[in-house]
């Protein structure tokens, strides 16, 4: 028998589904809707939140024995200090030091994506682990082979009937378990957020850079998620010695030649390397790239039109892209590593 609750305290709609069998328990486990935001797009009937599932999902996700020589796990490449991505590279890297050909993208308030990858390939969060498991340039392992080394494991075998009931492990059930943890990575503390629920104020530059962003740049980064979801050309010249072609990838079709998922601005102080290929260092120089479009009408109607920034307001602008830095999700140890 299942549950669904929502359940509005302060303000703040609460998610969660209580699960339970005539066989065992699991603690019900829930998501908190900030004031204003969307429904999350994620089913939670379909894969029920416990705090059983979550601890599962986040031994998974830091442990490395995913990958076929047991050298990578998912936060090798996706940290929790720089908003679950990685900065020590321009495009991630893999099994054996293997070089892939994208940036990884930061895993930030997934319960209300419609869409992952830079090119949009996959539709469900309980799916996508898939494609880094299986990669031959990341982790190069089978799923089989997965659930083989887990069912050996007196570890997994004891979490695995905690989260489900019995010790067997599936693949379905280490997608469902991955997702449990990923979809609660929500981030809503920062001091945007708080100015928002009227609890600080912006200094006078980042007040002007908050009125540039919705100007120039909300179109695309909407509030509150600062993203629209789409896949969009935003101006980059392909890289020639990756010769990526964005979405085009997967659909084959001429109008989605380098065009690539518009990602998250939240906590983007610290999501460094930029856009898909990590070409860009800095705030400041993704800045001037935007600055530097105008008139090329192959580009979205928003880049059309020149937004000729001063250098002043090239500074105000990235002033205010810091108040989106969530200090307490970055250092939160409900997702950090645990040895229990």
């Amino acid at each position: 028998m299942k549950k669904v609750f929502v359940i509005l305290v302060f303000g703040i709609s609460i998610i969660g589904i209580l699960a339970f069998s005539k066989s065992y328990f699991t603690t019900p486990l829930y998501i908190e809707v900030p004031k204003g935001w969307p429904k999350p797009n994620y089913d939670f009937k379909k894969n029920p939140l416990t705090e059983e599932g979550f601890l599962l999902g986040r031994n998974l996700f830091y442990d490395p024995i995913l990958s076929r020589d047991e050298t990578i796990s998912c936060a090798s490449c996706h940290l929790q200090q720089t908003g679950f991505t990685h900065v020590d590279h321009n495009v991630s890297h893999g099994i054996d030091g293997r070089i892939g050909t994208r940036n990884s993208l930061a895993l930030i308030n997934l319960a209300w994506s419609k869409n992952f990858m830079w090119d949009g390939g996959v539709n469900n969060l309980e799916v996508q682990p898939i494609n880094p498991i299986t990669s031959p340039l990341e982790m190069d392992e089978k799923l089989v082979n997965v659930v083989s080394k887990l069912q050996q494991s007196q570890k997994y075998r004891e979490l695995f009937t905690k989260a489900f009931g019995d010790e067997k492990v599936t693949s379905q059930r280490l997608l469902k378990a991955l997702a449990q943890f990923t979809v609660m990575l929500t981030s809503a503390n920062s001091k945007y957020d708080k100015v928002m629920r009227k609890e600080e104020e912006f200094t006078n530059r980042e007040q002007k850079g908050y009125e540039l962003f919705k100007i120039n740049c909300a179109s695309c980064h909407n509030e509150p998620l600062f993203t629209s979801e789409k896949l969009e050309n935003n101006g980059l010249a392909i890289d020639t010695s990756l010769n990526d072609l964005g979405r085009m990838k997967i659909t084959n079709k001429k109008e989605d030649y380098l065009r690539f998922k518009v990602p998250t601005l939240r906590n983007s102080q610290f999501t460094f390397p930029y856009m898909h290929d990590g070409r860009f260092k800095t705030l400041t120089e993704v800045v001037k790239h935007y600055n530097s479009l105008g008139h090329d009408k192959t580009l979205p109607k928003e880049f059309i039109k020149p937004m000729n920034l001063s250098d002043n307001d090239r500074v105000d602008l990235v002033l205010f892209l810091t108040t989106l830095t969530d200090k307490d999700f970055l250092s939160n140890p409900r997702f950090s590593f645990s040895k229990n």
